[in-house]
């Protein structure tokens, strides 16, 4: 088993250059909106042609512009489960499962029994799409998919027009009809949550390239990329100035690091999630920033505090100072603030003791990126 896609696609402004290999079973492709991921589906199904390149699923080559090879949708055996679904409007659950199905009529019902018992529509076999309820709909589609046994299955965004309740019992659902399932699924999404609970591996787009690809909780883990940082989840970057292999300046944040770890010689950026943070009451401790409060929202399941960057060093170089002032190249902009969310089994600590002086970057949790 395995997936290469190679592709290269112009479309007016927009260029989508997609490389990437996978040996998984369960593969997430996350991006913002726009960054070329629904593209690289319909490239990966024939729907949409590349301008050059290959696609190879399991030693079969899809398309392979050098040798003019473009196999036709219908015969790649991939089923698409589309954002809306794409039901026929008129025809019934059991005659929409059936859709795609070539064989003799009485292995074709017995397909879509087996279909409806799987997929838990049972008394719903007569009903149209437009009754149906949202969660419904989804099974249906993925009956139709799954009927004929397909060696991929693509899925385009397939819980973005749920409600967050239905949202979730749904993509735990849909791992769950999933697991039977031997071929390989590719889930597209913007959203890092489903992603992280779906994919074995995973691929990061950022403008029709990949910024970084791997194993799921690898990337999450250790994302190197500022952009792949960013839509895993993280709220917190700095520009760095590398003083040595153990030392470095964050200077978008006014602080500087004395780790254990070694700080690669190519660092750009240092990244830190929100929920991280360690609260310091009193002294100031090692890896710490004042707790200057610029703002906070209180959320059901858990506080967001905003912190003022530190104010420049004592003594800085043109680079420090100018990172302090917004750079000369920035002008006035305003630095970002520190962002520090902290969780409703937490809340009880602020209540004993208030706001806390610092907050503590644990090492461990600081991302080297680039």
């Amino acid at each position: 088993m395995g997936l290469s896609v190679d592709v290269k696609k112009k479309m007016g402004n927009f260029y989508l250059n997609m490389q990437f290999q996978s040996e998984s079973s369960r593969i997430g492709i996350l991006g913002a909106s726009g960054c070329g991921k629904s593209m690289t589906l319909k490239s990966i199904a024939g729907i949409e042609a590349p301008d050059e390149g290959e696609i190879v699923i399991n030693d079969k080559v899809l398309y392979q512009s050098s040798q003019k090879i473009n196999i036709k949708p219908q015969k790649r055996n991939i089923g698409y489960l589309f954002q809306n679904y794409a039901l026929f409007p008129t025809m019934t659950v059991a005659k929409n499962i059936g859709a795609g199905l070539r064989g003799t009529k009485q292995e074709n019902q017995k397909r879509v029994a087996e279909m409806i018992r799987t997929f838990r529509l049972e008394g719903l076999e007569e009903h149209l799409p437009g009754q149906l309820s949202g969660g419904q709909q989804q099974r249906v589609a993925l009956a139709r998919i799954m009927a004929y046994e397909p060696d991929v299955i693509l899925l385009d965004e397939p819980f973005s027009a749920l409600d967050m309740f239905l949202k979730d019992r749904l993509q735990q659902e849909l791992v769950e009809m999933l697991k039977g399932y031997q071929g390989i699924v590719i889930m597209v999404s913007h959203s890092r949550d489903e992603i992280y609970r779906f994919s074995e591996d995973l691929i990061i787009m950022d403008q029709g390239t990949v910024v970084t690809s791997g194993k799921t909780k690898e990337i999450f883990d250790n994302p190197k990329r500022k952009e792949a940082a960013r839509l895993t989840g993280c709220k917190n970057f700095s520009r760095v100035r590398r003083m040595d292999p153990h030392r470095m300046k964050a200077l978008d944040w006014g602080v500087e690091f004395c780790l254990e770890r070694k700080i690669p010689e190519d660092i750009s950026y240092v990244g830190f999630r929100a929920h991280e943070f360690i609260p310091i009451w009193g002294e100031r401790r090692k890896n710490c920033i004042r707790f200057q409060l610029a703002g906070s929202a209180d959320l059901p399941f858990e506080k967001n505090f905003y912190l003022k960057p530190e104010t420049g060093y004592e003594q800085g170089t043109k680079d420090e100072r100018e990172a302090e002032s917004g750079g000369e190249s920035e002008g006035k902009k305003k630095k970002e603030n520190i962002c520090w969310f902290l969780q409703k089994d937490k809340w009880n600590i602020l209540d004993e003791k208030g706001l806390p002086d610092y907050l503590q970057f644990p090492e461990e949790q600081l991302l080297f990126l680039n």
